[in-house]
């Protein structure tokens, strides 16, 4: 069963690997406007270098001026797949991006912080309690705060 979930697996870390860099993202996309470019200008016959990289960028961004468009059957195959990918992949990728990006919570404590507070709680804790000792007060059905990373 972890043959089959193999695949699968190597393509989310893949996607997230992509998702987590701009320059990652950034390259990639541009691989995929050269290579598709490249297919496209093989697929078409008479289209140029040029107007085959203006093709993918066109594609890709969904604009689809309609200058330039496929007339063989691989090249229309080829559009699905670049618009489809585009579609479902780089640009939610690009948007999740820049969201989290600006999403982000600044007040939040890092770990190390929380650690830190829980253990100046752990301390002051303990000090009331021993002022409680002093002065015969009780504290039951207290509530200890979590323990720290060492057990204590």
């Amino acid at each position: 069963m972890d043959a089959l979930l193999w695949v699968p697996r190597m393509l989310y870390r893949a996607v997230v690997w992509l998702a987590n860099s701009p320059r990652t993202l950034l390259i990639a996309y541009s691989i995929l406007i050269v290579v598709c470019g490249t297919l496209y200008n093989r697929f078409e016959a008479g289209t140029s270098f040029g107007d085959s990289i203006w093709w993918a960028v066109v594609t890709a961004s969904t604009v689809g001026y309609g200058d330039i468009s496929p007339q063989s059957w691989q090249a229309r195959v080829l559009a699905g797949i670049l618009i489809s990918v585009m579609v479902l992949l780089v640009i939610p990728l690009i948007t999740a991006h820049f969201s989290s990006k600006l999403i982000v919570n600044n007040d939040a404590f890092r770990h190390e912080e929380q650690e830190e507070l829980k253990e100046n709680l752990r301390v002051a804790r303990a000090l009331l309690e021993q002022m409680a000792a002093r002065q015969g007060i009780t504290s039951e059905g207290s509530a200890d705060p979590p323990a720290g990373p060492s057990g204590r």
